[in-house]
């Protein structure tokens, strides 16, 4: 298989599904979806959506969040799970950015790697939909699932598995491939039963009617 020619296929026939594709998370500027970002770790979206305008209200700026009482940000954050770490991580960010780069989210991916709670997948997310950069693709659970499914990678971390992307997709095309496998991954090639029957890739896919669990109907 000409994995190239293939993941060509592949994104043509999600973007014709998923046109509109976008982050979920909500945001006013780039510090409100850095922070977003850190929380919809091992949670969902909708979840961290509930969370964030209470937090924004209180902490509006990185200053405002590194001065925080620990506890007061930790309440709001609960209901993300794992809140002691994720307030550590967005508390610790929020002094960088006050202490290093003006209160500013730098806008280099080398920059925002050296934020704490900031891996590639969050720094490839904020750069492109705060700055417009396009440096990679931010590979999370969909992303990594969807990618070994569909025969675009076999590698056994996100970060191998974003240069076996970037290395068959096109460039101009990365910034919709976390927004594509996200929908498609939640709607249609779910974790443990994927509707391959429904699917409009079960053609192409090498993975489709394989996979356990898998069912004809949405």
């Amino acid at each position: 298989m000409d994995r190239t020619a293939h993941a060509v296929r592949v994104m043509k026939r999600l973007g014709e599904l998923y046109p509109t594709a976008h982050v979920a998370l909500d945001y006013e500027n780039p510090f409100q979806l850095l922070v977003a970002v850190i929380l919809s770790a091992q949670t969902t979206d909708v979840g961290v959506n509930k969370v964030t305008p209470t937090l924004f209200a209180r902490f509006p700026t990185p200053e405002a969040l590194a001065s925080a009482d620990v506890l007061d940000v930790e309440e709001i954050v609960r209901p993300t799970g794992f809140y002691h770490n994720k307030t550590k991580s967005i508390m610790a960010a929020a002094r960088m950015m006050v202490t290093e780069f003006n209160g500013r989210v730098p806008d280099t991916m080398e920059d925002l790697l050296r934020l704490p709670g900031v891996a590639r997948k969050t720094a490839n997310i904020v750069i492109a939909n705060a700055y417009g950069k396009v440096e990679g693709i931010a590979v999370d659970t969909h992303v990594f699932r969807l990618a070994h499914r569909f025969g675009l990678s076999a590698e056994k971390t996100p970060d191998k598995v974003e240069r076996d992307l970037m290395d068959v997709i096109p460039r101009d095309e990365w910034f919709a491939v976390n927004y594509r496998f996200i929908d498609h991954g939640r709607a249609v090639c779910t974790a443990k039963r994927p509707a391959c029957g429904a699917c409009t890739l079960n053609d192409i896919c090498p993975s489709a009617f394989k996979t356990p669990g898998w069912r004809e109907a949405l």
